[in-house]
This record gives C-alpha cells, sequence and structure tokens, in this order.
C-alpha cells in the first residue's frame, strides 16, 4: 500500500507522529492494580492477554499458537511498571467487553494492527524511496460459551478511496476441544518457516527475510480446517488448506489443495534457557496452474531453532522447496542473533541466503523488488537493525540497514546490488 506520488504521501508522516503522540499523551491509568486499570480484576489471564510481556502471553497462549495466525514471538519487552500504567489506559478501549461470569458471551475485543514505513533504497540499480502504510488491519474477536472464538479482521488501505477495503485476513471459529487440542475453521494462518509462523506484530527485523518471502506463502490467510494444541513440552498442528484462485475473501476454491504438518518441542529445560524450541513443518501441496493462494511449491520442508536466554537469543531457518510449472527447486537458511541492549532497546542481526537449482528461481524482498522485477538465482543479506519497545510489541518503533545481493546468472534483468534502510512503527491491538 505505497504512496505513489507526493501529494498522496504528506499525511503519513503526520499520521505516524500522531499515533506515537497520542499513545504518549494520553492520561495514565489511575491507582490501582494492572488488572484494576482494566476492568480485569476477576480475570487475571485476561490481564495478561493484554499486557506488555508477550512472554508470558505467549507461554499461555501457545497451545492454540494464536488461533492459525503465526505464533507470537517470545523476546517482548518489560516495558516498566509506570510505563505499563500509561499505555495500558490507552489501550482500554479494545476492551468492549468482559465478564467471565457471562455463561454466553464472555469477552468481546477489538482488534487490529497499523504498520507505517518509510524504506530508502540505493542500488547499483537505481534509487528508489517510499512512505508506506504497509498494514492497516481493523477487527474484532468474540469469545462465546467458553469453548468457541470467533475472530474476524480486514486489510484496509487508506490510500485509496476506492476501494479502501482489500481483503478479509482473518475470518474464523475455533473450537477448544480440550486442553491440548483446538480446532479452526476459517480463513487463518498457516504457520510454517521461522517468521512465518511469526505474527507481523512481533517481528524482530522490520520485515521477514527474504527465505519467507520465496519459501513460505505469503498471502498469510488461507481458508482451510486445522488442528493445533500442546502437550507438555511438544506443540503440534495439521491441517488442510484450499490453494486455488485467491480474492478478497475466500477465494475460488478451483485449484489444489495442500497439507501442513508441524511439530515441535522446548528443550529448554534441558538445556536450563528461557526458551529452546526446535520445529519441523511440512507441506505438501497438489499442482495446479490456479494455485495463487500459494507459492508454485509442491514439497517445502523447513525446520527452525529459537533459542532466548536472558537477554540475549538466537533464531535460525533451514527450509527447502520443491517447485512446479516453471518454479525451480529452492533453498534457503538464515540466523537471526538478538541483544536487548535495555529493557527497551534491542539491536538485531539478520543473514540470509537463498538459492534456487536453476536460473530465475528467486525474488527478491519487498522495497528491493520495486527496483528489479526479475529474478535471480542467489541470494545473500545482512541486516542490522534497532528496536525501541514503547509499549512491548504493542506499540514499537524499528530501524533496519540491509546489505543484499541477487545474482543472476540468466543475465536476463534481475541482477540486484544494492543498501537499503527502512523505518517503521508498529501499533497492534
Amino acid at each position: 500500500m505505497s504512496c505513489g506520488v507526493v501529494e498522496q504521501r504528506r499525511w503519513v508522516p503526520g499520521a505516524l507522529a500522531t499515533a506515537v503522540s497520542f499513545c504518549l499523551a494520553w492520561p495514565s491509568a489511575g491507582a490501582g492494580s494492572r488488572e484494576t486499570a482494566l476492568g480485569l480484576a476477576a480475570d487475571r489471564s485476561g490481564a495478561k492477554d493484554r499486557g506488555c510481556d508477550s512472554a508470558e502471553l505467549s507461554e499461555e497462549r501457545l497451545g492454540s499458537l494464536d488461533s492459525g495466525e503465526p505464533r507470537l514471538a517470545e523476546a517482548d519487552r518489560d516495558c516498566g511498571q509506570g510505563r505499563a500504567k500509561k499505555f495500558e489506559d490507552s489501550w482500554r478501549f479494545a476492551d468492549w467487553y468482559h465478564n467471565e461470569e457471562n455463561p454466553i458471551v464472555q469477552s468481546v475485543r477489538f482488534s487490529g494492527r497499523m504498520q507505517i514505513d518509510y524504506a530508502l533504497v540505493s542500488a547499483d540499480q537505481g534509487d528508489h524511496d517510499e512512505w508506506n502504510v504497509r498494514r492497516f488491519r481493523l477487527g474484532a474477536k468474540v469469545k462465546l460459551v467458553r469453548k468457541l472464538t470467533i475472530h474476524g479482521e480486514v486489510d484496509l488501505n487508506p490510500h485509496e478511496r476506492d476501494p479502501v477495503y482489500q481483503r478479509i485476513t482473518d475470518l474464523y471459529a475455533q473450537w477448544r476441544v480440550s486442553e491440548h487440542a483446538e480446532i479452526t475453521v476459517g480463513k487463518h494462518g498457516v504457520p510454517f518457516t521461522l517468521d512465518g509462523s511469526t505474527s507481523s506484530k512481533e517481528l524482530l527485523a522490520i520485515d521477514r527475510s527474504n527465505l519467507s518471502n520465496n519459501l513460505w506463502f505469503p498471502e498469510e490467510y488461507i481458508p482451510g480446517v486445522s488442528v493445533a494444541g500442546k502437550r507438555g513440552a511438544w506443540s503440534y498442528r495439521t491441517g488442510v488448506f484450499s490453494s486455488g484462485r485467491a480474492n478478497g475473501e475466500f477465494g475460488h476454491f478451483d485449484g489444489g489443495t495442500f497439507t501442513l504438518w508441524s511439530v515441535g518441542h522446548d528443550f529448554a529445560r534441558r538445556l536450563g534457557t528461557k526458551k529452546a524450541e526446535l520445529t519441523g513443518s511440512f507441506v505438501a501441496q497438489r499442482a495446479d496452474e490456479n494455485n495463487t493462494f500459494t507459492r508454485r511449491l509442491e514439497r517445502v520442508l523447513s525446520t527452525n531453532f529459537n533459542l532466548e536466554q536472558g537477554r540475549w537469543g538466537v533464531r535460525a531457518d533451514l527450509t527447502a522447496g520443491r517447485g512446479y510449472l516453471g518454479q525451480s527447486d529452492l533453498r534457503g537458511a538464515m540466523a537471526m542473533p538478538f541483544f536487548s541492549i535495555t529493557d527497551d532497546l534491542q539491536l538485531v542481526g539478520r543473514y540470509t541466503y537463498v538459492t534456487s537449482d536453476e536460473a530465475n528461481g528467486v525474488r527478491l524482498a519487498r522495497y528491493e523488488n520495486e527496483l528489479v522485477a526479475g529474478r535471480g538465482d542467489r541470494y545473500t543479506e545482512l541486516y542490522l537493525g534497532l528496536n525501541y519497545y514503547l509499549y512491548g510489541h504493542r506499540l514499537k518503533a524499528q530501524a533496519g540497514v540491509q546489505f543484499a545481493e541477487l545474482a543472476d546468472r540468466a543475465k536476463d534483468g534481475g541482477e540486484y546490488s544494492g543498501v537499503a534502510l527502512t523505518i517503521g512503527m508498529r501499533m497492534s491491538w
């Protein structure tokens, strides 16, 4: 959702500044506990779900992996008690209704995200810059009869008057069968690869790696049925989804289908760390020329590891895919160390490597692709970023510098070598 002309761009910096100023200036919560500030004294788990420490949040909800939305990252920031109270009152509007004693409707919550970028790219192939409302989504999540969750969100484009509406992202019903299993039916996330399994709200780098861009399904929300859960240190997910021609809603169901199997184990207790999760995922897709919800990959095998201890951690991803209908086979590797300088300031590094067996198998990332639309066969990237957490992942500023190259042995317009700077604000509810 980028702005094509200067006149369209001018409101974006003002919107970013206004949004941050609004949240910083909003009156702080009054005296009392965190639960009292949110009107949730009867439910501490509800308070966690709205609070600053997403490590607690993720542990509480890991069995559901957030209802098919890519799992929440564990490396959240502790906002500090004073700041947390200040922001809690600002975010209180999202709690439209909450009453655990009501046997029918337990809660109604506003959900959504607003993500704004400024990108500046300087490459051998030219220069590019733009302001971009990367994601702007609004919706609601309703919890019913203590076992059923209904969640819906739409993606909007404030740059355009007609149409402002872009698509439905989430629209699903989820039934908690037991403490170890939930069934989700509808349009929801398909989590595999490391970044593909992480919500865009919770990314440590300002954007997903080019490994996920090539080997994951960036449409992200796809109609299907899945079962997910957790038992002890083990977690799992399996599902069947439609691959057919995509539209803004549920697609045309006129192509193939794909299945996802995923299993993970957290070795944290054995290693004495906060987190040490190893996850393996396998995707099998029936090839069809109408498969536009997905990439043209018949098989994808992904293994990723997420280690976190104290102020530091590292994440790694090894993924390979077998292509069809002209898409070459792909392989990729990604490593992302991170270190918390303070409770609010975090340093992130990343190395990404993606290669294809044949020419023109590898795509460029989002802003690089604005300069070079062609494809190559070997992509390398070094990323260095800084995150400042105002209210955990719910409100943060991010900046990253990316040094990337794409080799093109076919020499047909896919070669790229350049540096990109991206800064942005991430706000979510």
